[in-house]
């Protein structure tokens, strides 16, 4: 298992960590099979979706804020609910094919590392399988 460290700069962001899970596999030795990417935090999550395109992480996040807004009375005391909510909607794991030390993702694919509660210091873990 390998783990990477992440700083968020915002409340609400997706970054693209496909490079730093490349990476990562690399250094795991792994060169085929898969690879299970788990993130250890209860408003943090993480997907594969285009990364070509930056509105399309705008567009994820707008989608999100509407479904699940942090003005609804929730009652959770810390007032995060929404980021609880949402990181369940987007998961907590993905996992990866690994082809030739690479992640095998489709021509427009990127690992997103979904933070809905930051800006923070985070952990992704990855688990060669």
């Amino acid at each position: 298992m390998k783990r990477l460290s992440l700083k968020t700069q915002a409340k609400c962001e997706l970054l693209d960590i496909t490079d730093q899970v490349t990476k990562a596999i690399r250094e795991l030795g792994l060169s085929e099979g898969a690879c299970l990417l788990f993130v250890p935090h209860t408003t943090a999550a993480i997907t594969i979706n285009e990364n070509a395109d930056p509105a399309v992480k705008d567009d994820i996040l707008t989608a999100l804020a509407r479904l699940v807004p942090p003005s609804l009375a929730y009652r959770h005391l810390e007032g995060n609910a929404h980021a609880h909510i949402q990181t369940s909607l987007i998961g907590s794991s993905v996992l990866v094919p690994v082809a030739n030390g690479r992640p095998a993702l489709g021509t427009w694919q990127g690992i997103l590392f979904c933070e809905f509660d930051g800006p923070r210091s985070r952990e992704l873990w990855l688990i060669d399988l």
